[in-house]
């Protein structure tokens, strides 16, 4: 099916259409070649209307009801006249690239909102919990009047970080009885956490919860956070009875307020936006290196003889620097002749 018009897709977007919103999304993350011409210069065309939307990123182990909490905050703020926009990457098939993409159906009620659009996406495989092209969705989202967007990440462990790089405030979840768990937490998680949750919190748990609340109290006095001055809370909340939920929010707002108060909201994003464009160029030139050297004969050599256990690895490694230092030569030369 050829895409819609330049002009239909912005229209569409500004307008709130969600058939074009998905479009335009379904566009910025197609890797085709054919496609980028198209893509860039709607996100140019979209970029004045972006930026305005509190970006807030959700972690957290599997199981720890990420997808539960996302509905019962999501139709909380819909209630109070906000439009909320999820983009829940998936994990990606080692195999085939495909995600089971479940979140509408984990989240059903919010799904069926005029006001809410959830994006499932696959994760490609990528390190960090995050998608490919998920700065540019976000782009999108914005554009389309959504002023709340939440990043949901595969629950990876310390690679989770990443989202760090495309959200304002970072709410992590655990659950009660993690125990010795939390003395395995990654000291990277907690330094990029800025509001921690102990989800299911029901019943009989809440005792449990409390214990874990002041174990993680604890820990993040001893942690410095992402954001300078800023105290870490911990939440104790029951997604399923709806609990907890409006005071999580009155502390992304204090958190908001926090980064608008010295100026380090524009801070933040610069810097992500810097860094996106350094590991952009980075992949790029490691995605070249690394076709480039596949094709060397002597590379060839080497990784049969590796595969065939004739020679370590170790050896294997020093002698591909030989081969590592003809293909940059080569692709130098290639980019200055170009």
């Amino acid at each position: 099916m050829p895409w819609p018009s330049l002009d239909s897709l912005v229209d569409g977007v500004r307008a709130s259409d969600r058939a074009m919103i998905g479009r335009a999304i379904t566009l910025v993350e197609s890797d085709r070649e054919t496609d980028r011409a198209l893509a860039e210069a709607l996100l140019e065309r979209l970029l004045p209307w972006s930026g305005k939307s509190m970006r807030i990123g959700l972690s957290g182990a599997p199981g720890a009801g990420k997808s539960t909490l996302l509905e019962a905050l999501g139709m909380w703020l819909i209630g109070r006249g906000h439009r909320v926009a999820v983009l829940a990457v998936d994990p990606s098939s080692i195999r085939s690239g495909g995600s089971i993409l479940g979140d509408k159906t984990r989240m059903t009620r919010l799904s069926k909102e005029e006001r809410a659009f959830i994006r499932p996406t696959a994760s490609r495989g990528l390190l960090g919990g995050v998608a490919p092209h998920s700065r540019d969705a976000i782009t999108v989202l914005e554009a389309g009047g959504f002023d709340v967007v939440f990043v949901e990440t595969v629950g990876v462990g310390q690679s989770e970080v990443a989202v760090r790089s495309l959200v304002d405030t970072f709410i992590w979840l655990t659950v009660p009885n993690a125990g010795d768990e939390l003395q395995g937490i990654k000291r990277g998680i907690l330094e990029a956490v800025d509001i921690a949750v102990i989800n299911k919190a029901d019943g009989n748990f809440r005792e449990a919860a409390e214990r874990a609340r002041a174990a993680l109290e604890s820990t993040f006095r001893w942690v410095t956070p992402p954001t300078e001055g800023w105290r870490v809370p911990v939440h104790i909340t029951s997604a399923i009875e709806g609990k907890g939920i409006e005071r999580l929010w009155e502390d992304v707002l204090a958190h908001r307020q926090f980064l608008e108060s010295n100026g380090g909201l524009e801070r933040l994003r610069a810097s992500q936006r810097r860094e996106a464009l350094k590991a952009e160029l980075e992949a790029r030139w490691l995605s070249l290196l690394r076709k480039a050297i596949s094709k060397h004969s002597a590379y060839r050599e080497l990784e049969e003889a590796v595969a065939l256990g004739q020679i370590p690895l170790s050896q294997a490694l020093r002698k591909v620097q030989r081969v590592e230092r003809d293909v940059l030569g080569m692709l130098l030369r290639e980019e200055s002749e170009g």
